[in-house]
């Protein structure tokens, strides 16, 4: 399974946001990561939308976490942010050609394996992501962050 490139850099931003103790510019955040300006904005408008982060916008503006960092699930984000979770043909039934589908058990077997997957990423939050919040902010160069 692959998530895709939203989720990934989703789940980045949020845990740059929780380090981070001031507003977060767009630019500074997509030079953290190397990604483009155009890709953060449009994640930042997922997780505005999701009600995890908060826009400010003129001069100084940027983003901000909007969530407890404790409380906010990673299987949540992932849930929320990730377009599909078809691994295989036979998991879309509107379009399915697989010829073995009512004889196959790979979907049940698929179907649970996404299951243990997102019940996993359950029990992981943000916080738990940035339990070593100075080698992160090291790397990520930011000056003022939480727990440092």
């Amino acid at each position: 399974m692959r998530l895709s490139q939203k989720t990934d850099y989703a789940l980045r931003i949020l845990m740059h946001l929780a380090l981070d103790d001031e507003i977060a510019a767009v630019p500074r955040i997509a030079s953290c990561f190397g990604l483009s300006e155009h890709h953060v904005m449009k994640v930042a408008q997922c997780l505005s939308r999701a009600g995890w982060v908060k826009t400010h916008r003129g001069r100084g503006g940027g983003l901000t976490l909007d969530v407890d960092p404790h409380a906010l699930r990673v299987g949540e984000v992932v849930r929320q942010v990730e377009p599909d979770f078809r691994l295989v043909e036979c998991f879309a039934s509107e379009t399915n050609g697989c010829v073995i589908t009512q004889a196959c058990r790979l979907q049940g077997a698929l179907e649970r394996a996404l299951q243990l997957f997102l019940d996993h990423l359950d029990t992981v939050t943000l916080a738990d992501l940035t339990v070593e919040p100075k080698q992160l902010t090291d790397l990520l160069q930011i000056q003022s962050a939480t727990g440092s």
